[in-house]
């Protein structure tokens, strides 16, 4: 185990280099922010750090609670930082931005408003090693949708058998109805019908994953990573979508079952959603082909 337990936090025990960097994105969020980074804490293995890329008008490391649990992440022997990123030029600037602060050889893209069920780490990692490709994700789930099942919306899944094919997805494709898989608690109603055994995990095919996504970290940056942020005006959405998609189409992706990441179900931080990312990036891609 990788973390440093409570009796040894006084000897200032630094954990063994990371495996997984955690990159989180946030502005203003407080306790959300907290509350995700004490599910970081819960985790054991492998050996990961923090890195959050704050946007805040005051600094969110100046808030207790969150400045609370850094402490208890380098208590752990845990590298976890702070670093502003201002002024705000839009979420796929942030995310470029915390991929250049990046050196492990994986990356876990986490959003600042998402539990981490113990042990969800360890389970990505091993299904990223596992199926060789190049993310796996945990789709987040609002568990106030508990009681809402939704039997029509679990009609796209299906379970990849071996190693995942790489695929290509654009705009209005027909894959992109597996989105509907992650929509309100889906994810968690799959998970108690296929009765997965405690410490399993199945892999399917996703249109997309948002909010919890382990990528190597080598295959995002082939595929571009975020760089596409400067054809963005500061006000869009979908940039995760698109990087995504460019690593499925070179590497594969996936979702794993069961997910373990719950969405706490704040306000959504990007209001402004008139201008999609993959229109613009897929556009700009297909323009170029057709020249």
């Amino acid at each position: 185990m990788t973390r440093v337990g409570s009796g040894q936090w006084g000897q200032g025990i630094v954990g063994p280099p990371a495996r997984v960097d955690v990159l989180i994105p946030t502005i203003g969020r407080t306790a959300e922010l907290a509350a995700t980074l004490a599910s970081l804490a819960a985790q054991d293995d492998p050996a990961f750090s923090v890195i959050v890329a704050d946007q805040s008008a005051n600094g969110i490391e100046k808030q207790p609670a969150v400045s609370a649990m850094l402490r208890i992440l380098r208590a752990q022997g845990r590298s976890a930082r702070v670093v502003r990123n201002l002024p705000r030029r839009g979420m796929a600037q942030q995310r470029h931005f915390l991929l250049s602060h990046a050196s492990a050889p994986y990356v876990l893209f986490l959003d600042d408003d998402v539990w981490c069920e113990p042990g969800l780490l360890a389970q990505l990692t091993e299904a990223i090693v596992a199926l060789q490709c190049g993310f796996v994700g945990a789709a987040v789930q609002g568990l106030s949708y508990l009681d809402d099942v939704r039997p029509t919306e679990h009609a796209p899944l299906e379970f990849i058998h071996g190693r995942p094919a790489p695929e290509r997805i654009r705009p209005g494709s027909s894959t992109c109805e597996r989105v509907s898989l992650h929509n309100a608690a889906n994810l968690t109603h799959i998970a108690a019908y296929y009765d997965l055994p405690p410490g399993t995990w199945r892999a399917y095919k996703v249109a997309w994953v948002g909010g919890c996504v382990l990528f190597d970290r080598a295959a995002l940056l082939s595929s571009g990573g975020f760089d596409f942020w400067a054809d963005l005006p500061p006000e869009h959405a979908g940039e995760d979508v698109a990087a995504q998609w460019r690593v499925m189409e070179a590497y594969a992706g996936v979702g794993i079952l069961p997910s373990g990441a719950v969405h706490l179900e704040a306000p959504t931080s990007v209001t402004d959603r008139r201008v999609q990312a993959t229109e613009i990036v897929f556009g700009h891609s297909q323009e170029r082909q057709e020249q």
